[in-house]
């Protein structure tokens, strides 16, 4: 059984690894452009900043989150592309509200009566579910920095996948079906099956052991696709079966939209 408090330990790892990273460039290179087109350094923690604000509100006042939802329903990407440019402010600046945020969202998970779900962009969810899509964003967006400085030995640490990736993976299983819904289809009525080989040399294995559907491959591809950091085609992943592989090309383990994905890293050379 996973409880809330391992989760948030693996966030507060997640997090501190992070910081650890951002804190140690120097002003100049928070500006620098990641893989996320439009998106600097500091869009990036922005970002997280302001994720972690909004998960806060949604635990801590469920109401004043669902008036803050209506903002974002006519064009959701362009209200968190404003959000992000919004908080872009010195690196000291950034980093101390960060953290401050990241503590608030703790007290905020921690304090929900045990057997209760707060609203989110699209469902509602309840705590633990909540910390372990911040891992997710967390990941994603670490990543996103990290391969911005190909030759800094930090980021190249930080890239070094972790068990705390089974995360990812399994918020990437549960939403299998939202990848589906969210391009406008039905989620499929036949299981699916997720084995993936884990950082130590073990096998992560998610849903029935007889589904017809079944991905196979790297935990870290796998992450990767399901946060849309890389394209289907540059991931050594398997599917079996017609609605697992159409799912590649849908994978999404964020609420919201479709995401616009990356291009094929193949194609470019």
């Amino acid at each position: 059984m996973v409880l809330l408090d391992d989760v948030l330990r693996d966030l507060e790892a997640e997090s501190e690894a992070l910081d650890r990273l951002v804190s140690g460039l120097s002003p100049d290179r928070w500006s620098r452009p990641t893989p996320a087109p439009g998106w600097s350094v500091a869009h990036q923690i922005a970002h997280l900043h302001w994720t972690d604000g909004m998960a806060t509100l949604a635990n801590a006042d469920p109401a004043g989150f669902i008036a803050r939802l209506s903002e974002t329903l006519e064009d959701p990407k362009a209200f968190v592309d404003r959000a992000a440019a919004a908080g872009v402010a010195p690196p000291d600046e950034m980093l101390s509200r960060w953290r401050a945020g990241r503590a608030a969202l703790v007290a905020a998970l921690t304090a929900v009566p045990a057997g209760e779900k707060r609203p989110w962009f699209g469902t509602a969810m309840s705590p633990l579910s909540s910390a372990t899509g911040r891992i997710m964003e967390t990941w994603a967006h670490g990543r996103d920095i990290a391969e911005t400085f190909p030759d800094d030995e930090r980021a190249r640490e930080h890239l070094r996948p972790t068990a705390r990736l089974r995360h990812v993976a399994h918020i990437g299983f549960r939403t299998i079906g939202h990848g589906f819904e969210s391009h406008g289809r039905s989620a499929p009525a036949a299981p699916f099956r997720v084995e993936l080989d884990a950082p130590d040399g073990s096998v992560w294995a998610f849903g029935p052991g007889d589904a017809p559907n079944r991905v196979n491959g790297p935990a870290l591809d796998f992450c990767l696709l399901v946060t849309q950091r890389r394209h289907p085609a540059d991931l050594a992943l398997q599917a079996t079966g017609d609605d697992a592989a159409a799912w590649l090309s849908l994978a999404q383990a964020f609420a919201g939209p479709p995401g616009a994905g990356r291009e094929p890293r193949a194609a470019a050379r």
